[in-house]
């Protein structure tokens, strides 16, 4: 593929018009139809049945890690592309296209998971304690972590029972994505049950309105109330689809030989069992007897909350406002001048730029998808990020951030460069004004470019292990790190901007915005526990005791201060189970994690290029090639303890801790 001219950075260039030349969905000539995912996956099952062939030959030696990782790479090269336009492509035969290569490539990569011979020729390295001494350390992690895969996919089974597990991971990948798109499809209601005057929020198809999401930012209370209640109202057939998602989860899980799929899960985290999630990682002793909800509620006044807690269908996932309006903040938070913050910050802690890039004809799948190259000021082109960044219909209301193809060391010695996709649902720019943010959007925005930056900046030599493929637990420290930076006043006073005056976001408004941030944060902090909880309930002992309902609404009541609302079910939308299964607890301790970098790295000064290039060595570039705790030791220059974990987050929640905070003036 042929790139256009580096074009620097700028906000009327961003987003300006190019004309293209032919080309296919990410540069991928086959993919410029939808019969192209065929041709596409055809050619890495050929490609992957003569590395397999070739490992299966090769004495014990780095070289066979390579030939593993080409085999990972031939196969993620259309999977994980395949993973994201079944999503998010507008065109339903594209997203039926890259669904069937999907569960195609799924199968095939479980069969290779049991291949008792492929298996064999990674023992032979394992057991060879010379060659294994002579591999450097990201080697024997990379050469570890494949024999980890084979281990947790029942590799040790008898045939029988293999063929059971590979037929029981593909009835998995079925139901998982039958879940997604169910946590996604709207819910219909006759538009005349709806009072008049709140019909226009929604869409509306004939004589139904459509209801696509809470609507949380919305300031009339009915409309919330009307989202809330008929978005979470229970469908059957995703009730059916997610209890026997995690029954299947379950007999797997105990099939290779674990208790419950939450210890098959958490093998390789940072957590690695159920009980230190449940004993630690929660921080049950910290939370157990809400003292530190207590303490929020004597300062809170429900008038000045979005919710009000006395209509019983307000939902912890409303953010309270304390002396703020998110419509004043907004003209401040152009997208333009949020992406200018965020060019200036990678500059100043670690040399790189943002740039806008041309693109083909047929390499974009809408037209108002962005690309841009991430350039470091002396190593070059570091790789591209695909801005998928505006509401349409179709699309996930769920910011994400996807793989696409990973980085890694060629066999002809260059890299290949990896090429992501953040995924946002940004309101459109009008006649009158450009895209403009609330300061949950602007948050949002700032945590997926974390893992961008991650995935950029993971200079793996293997893709297994490239950028975001790390524990679970560790992966979300670079994202949620990147929310200290954007609630910093000296990071938003670089770009916040009024779109018409130019004016800079007074002190005042930044102070309020991070007092309802610091009030916020004990519920939050209680939602995330609640959350967490719940994923391992669902995913412990089965069969389960009681509904998947009545488990929420029990441990809703037990860990989180608002009460459950009759006739929703809020599980039935909770799309991480799909992707964080039995390991949603990663939040809080990414959280703490990111709290303890921040406080002791960047609090002092978050331009500090000298913490940035730290930040680099220490915790970016390994991607998920050397054990978590030791990159967080290496940043921190110490172990932390757990009654460090614990403290990091509760000092989250001291009024009194200065991140940004500013005298009201």
């Amino acid at each position: 593929m042929q790139r256009g001219v580096l074009i620097k950075y700028k906000h009327s260039v961003m987003f300006g018009a190019w004309l293209p030349v032919e080309s296919g969905l990410f540069g991928v000539p086959e993919l410029s139809s939808p019969e192209g995912f065929q041709e596409a996956q055809e050619k890495a099952l050929q490609e992957t049945e003569q590395l397999v062939q070739k490992a299966c030959i090769t004495p014990p030696g780095p070289q066979t890690v390579m030939i593993f990782d080409q085999l990972s790479d031939a196969l993620c090269r259309v999977a994980d592309l395949a993973d994201f336009v079944k999503i998010a492509h507008p065109d339903f035969a594209f997203r039926e296209a890259a669904e069937e290569a999907c569960r195609n490539i799924g199968t095939v990569v479980e069969k290779l998971n049991t291949n008792i011979e492929l298996c064999q020729s990674l023992k032979q390295l394992l057991a060879n304690k010379e060659v294994m001494d002579s591999l450097d350390p990201e080697t024997r992690q990379v050469a570890e972590l494949f024999m980890f895969d084979f281990e947790i996919s029942g590799i040790h089974l008898d045939e029988e029972k293999r063929k059971r597990a590979v037929d029981l991971n593909v009835k998995i990948l079925d139901l998982c994505n039958q879940f997604l798109i169910g946590a996604h499809l709207p819910n219909k209601i006759d538009k005349h049950i709806l009072p008049e005057h709140i019909r226009y929020n929604f869409s509306v198809e004939g004589n139904y309105i459509q209801i696509t999401g809470l609507h949380a930012d919305c300031s009339d209370d009915l409309v919330r109330e009307a989202a809330y209640k008929i978005f979470l109202y229970p469908n059957a057939e995703q009730l059916r689809c997610l209890e026997e998602l995690l029954t299947s989860r379950n007999h797997l899980a105990q099939l290779v030989g674990y208790n419950t799929f939450a210890h098959r899960a958490l093998q390789g985290t940072m957590a690695r069992t159920p009980g230190k999630v449940h004993g630690e990682i929660l921080f049950y002793r910290t939370l157990k007897d809400f003292e530190i909800m207590k303490g929020m509620k004597m300062k809170l006044n429900p008038q000045n909350s979005v919710i009000n807690l006395n209509k019983h269908f307000d939902s912890f996932v409303y953010f309270l406002r304390y002396n703020i309006e998110p419509s004043l903040y907004c003209p401040f938070f152009s997208l333009g001048a949020c992406m200018e913050g965020l060019n200036f910050l990678f500059n100043q802690l670690l040399g790189i730029s943002l740039y806008a890039e041309q693109t083909e004809k047929g390499e974009l799948w809408c037209e108002d998808v962005r690309k841009l190259a991430v350039v470091h000021e002396n190593e070059g082109l570091l790789g591209y990020i695909y801005c998928d960044f505006f509401q349409r219909a179709d699309k996930p209301h769920q910011d994400c951030h996807f793989t696409i193809r990973g980085g890694r060391l060629r066999e002809d010695g260059e890299y290949q460069l990896p090429v992501v996709v953040l995924m946002l649902s940004l309101p459109h720019s009008t006649r009158s004004s450009p895209t403009l943010l609330t300061p949950g959007m602007m948050e949002n925005l700032f945590h997926e470019m974390g893992h961008a930056m991650h995935s950029m900046l993971g200079r793996t030599r293997y893709q297994h292990v490239t950028g975001t493929r790390c524990p679970t637990d560790f992966a979300e420290v670079p994202s949620i790190l990147m929310e200290y930076f954007a609630s910093d006043y000296r990071v938003v006073n670089q770009f916040a901007r009024h779109y018409q005056t130019g004016q800079s976001l007074p002190k005042s408004m930044v102070s309020r915005l991070c007092e309802s941030k610091k009030i916020c944060a004990a519920a939050d902090m209680q939602l995330q526990v609640f959350y967490a909880v719940l994923d391992q309930l669902y995913h412990g002992e089965h069969p389960l005791k009681r509904s998947t309902t009545d488990i929420l609404k029990e441990t809703q009541e037990k860990f989180y201060g608002l009460p459950y609302v009759p006739n929703t079910a809020w599980q039935l939308r909770f799309s991480h189970l799909v992707g964080y299964g039995a390991k949603y607890y990663s939040y809080l301790m990414s959280r703490a994690i990111a709290s303890m970098v921040w406080k002791q790295c960047f609090v002092q000064n978050p331009f500090d290029r000298a913490m940035g290039e730290r930040y680099r060595k220490e915790m970016l570039a390994h991607g998920g090639g050397k054990e978590p705790m030791l990159m967080v030791q290496g940043m921190l220059q110490k172990s932390p303890s757990v009654e460090d974990f614990v403290d990091a987050l509760v000092s989250d929640l001291d009024q009194d801790f200065e991140t940004f905070f500013m005298d009201s003036e």
